[in-house]
């Protein structure tokens, strides 16, 4: 396999267990960020001005291609958080409307529907998804049983942060749409991890990230809305889009109010074609099979070590790059303290209701020496945190 080390800037010192959190860019893709950069400041009238819009179309497509979607029903926005604050603020929500979600989201896009909720009189409801799971079927009933007549909304993560957990997004998004109800995903984990159809998803909503495992640069995101619901959309920001003229309209009423929100760098999603290219030059399918296998590796000897069962069945498909392993009940912030500043080991350490877990992001760059390295240091580490 491939040395990939040698094509991220990622200080070699550290055992980067944490693609996860923010991903990281190969330097190709990274030099392509940086020409787009250049070229923005070489003419910055020209490139905003005039050549924006093609440029981003351009890159829309090529992302379109990759997710299976229309290039015209996505929008690229900094991050999922943002996706989720759209989403949230455009819904014409009622008193006594139900959000219905998992108690598996991510905190910040679990606050913003909160923070809707609390100022429109809806409700927020989590409904419980055990660890380990069941079937893929058993979760869908599991979920579906929150669903009430007041249920305007089911949103959920395709994978799950603080448990890296695969949740049967596709069964649930068709149940919803039978039912007359909207249905959002959370797919910050998902592209360049697994394979993403928009249209198979079926989802009438779709929010991601293209900087965690698309390995493009930090704030490109994307926004995906399936074109009859487009009219609920609502910007955040107000700008030129909101009256565009017929010189300036992209001819998508959706893709005019989001795309132009004021001076910004755009040279993060204009890099996104970049790092398609990449994985595809370096058969991703082929790395991510290879990442898989390091992971369930990783996971087993975690729980060899621990003496805890994994949380998931490890020949399924309930994870993918990223897991979970179960730890003991432990003083997880001095854990992750000495895991980093005495073995170099970065890797979160989560929550999930009184349960606590190292997550382990496996990419292209990691080698079974970073394993080793975790696994060594949560030997000598628990005994001394345990509670």
């Amino acid at each position: 396999m491939t040395d990939f080390k040698q094509y991220f800037l990622l200080d070699p010192e550290i055992h980067f267990l944490n693609h996860g959190s923010f991903g990281a860019t190969p330097k190709p893709v990274m030099d392509a960020y940086q020409r787009w950069q250049m070229r923005l400041e070489r003419q910055p009238v020209l490139f905003l001005g005039r050549e924006y819009d093609a440029l981003l179309r351009e890159s829309r497509q090529a992302l379109g291609e990759f997710l299976h979607a229309d290039a015209d029903d996505l929008a690229y926005i900094p991050n999922a958080t943002h996706g989720v604050n759209i989403i949230a603020r455009s819904m014409d929500l009622q008193p006594g409307d139900e959000i219905l979600t998992t108690d598996h989201e991510y905190g910040a896009c679990d606050f913003a529907w909160e923070y809707v909720c609390g100022k429109t009189g809806a409700n927020y409801l989590h409904r419980s998804i055990p660890l380990p799971p069941g079937s893929e079927e058993e979760i869908v009933e599991q979920f579906w049983t929150g669903v009430t007549p007041r249920t305007k909304v089911v949103y959920l993560s395709h994978i799950t942060s603080p448990t890296a957990l695969r949740l049967p997004v596709e069964q649930i998004c068709r149940r919803a749409g039978e039912a007359g109800i909207l249905s959002l995903v959370d797919a910050a984990h998902s592209p360049g991890q697994i394979p993403l159809d928009l249209q198979s998803l079926g989802a009438d909503v779709v929010f991601g990230n293209c900087h965690k495992w698309m390995l493009a640069p930090k704030g490109a995101g994307f926004l995906y809305v399936r074109r009859e619901v487009q009219h609920l959309i609502e910007p955040l920001i107000v700008s030129w889009g909101y009256h565009a003229m017929p010189e300036t309209t992209t001819g998508s009423r959706f893709i005019d109010l989001l795309q132009w929100t004021g001076t910004k760098d755009p040279a993060a999603a204009l890099a996104v074609p970049a790092a398609l290219a990449f994985m595809h030059e370096h058969h991703w399918e082929e790395v991510r099979s290879e990442c898989r296998r390091l992971l369930r590796e990783a996971v087993e000897r975690v729980c060899d070590l621990t003496g805890l069962p994994p949380v998931y069945p490890l020949d399924s498909d309930f994870y993918s790059q990223m897991g979970v392993a179960p730890l003991p009940p432990c003083n997880t912030a001095i854990l992750k303290s000495r895991l980093y500043d005495e073995y170099w080991v970065e890797v979160p350490l989560t929550q999930w209701r009184d349960r606590q877990f190292v997550r382990i992001s496996i990419q292209a760059y990691n080698t079974r020496e970073d394993v080793d390295a975790l696994v060594d240091a949560l030997h000598s580490l628990l005994p001394q945190v345990r509670l």
